[in-house]
């Protein structure tokens, strides 16, 4: 095993959904991101200065980007279902893993997205002077995330 830097181009995204573990195919995934909350407080009679406390991890939404498709899939089940229901229905949180492979299609590093629900599904716009290909774009929240 070599020691280089690792190539973000060949990734597999798995959502354990209640049909089954579902491998998915995206273009893009964005947003795997944490850092650590920082509050400011003022002393009082010192005026140089402010204490900067932690105040928790922050996390941003993952953004999935893929060329849209004629197919239904329990993905676009999930979404519908969370995001049509309203409040009305139970939101169904998954745990998305987020897999970096090799040469060998082998994961190398992983990432885990623990209780995910989408809060934002939205599809490119539709031009009649383009010839571009549909990018469904689904954007995710979760409690927090494990590197694996």
């Amino acid at each position: 095993m070599s020691d280089y830097p690792i190539t973000g181009f060949y990734f597999r995204l798995t959502f354990p959904l209640e049909f089954g573990v579902l491998d998915t195919s995206f273009k893009e995934v964005s947003g795997m991101s944490m850092e650590m909350g920082v509050e400011e407080i003022a002393e009082g009679g010192e005026n140089r200065f402010k204490h900067r406390v932690p105040t928790g991890a922050k996390y941003q939404n993952l953004v999935l980007k893929r060329g849209l498709t004629t197919s239904v899939s329990a993905l676009s089940l999930w979404c519908e279902a969370i995001l049509a229901g309203g409040l009305s229905t139970t939101i169904i949180k998954q745990t998305v893993i987020v897999s970096l492979m090799n040469e060998n299609s082998t994961p190398v590093k992983n990432w885990s997205f623990v209780n995910a629900w989408p809060v934002k599904w939205e599809f490119s716009p539709l031009n009649s002077m383009n010839n571009e290909i549909v990018i469904e774009t689904l954007e995710l929240t979760y409690d927090y995330s494990l590197v694996i």
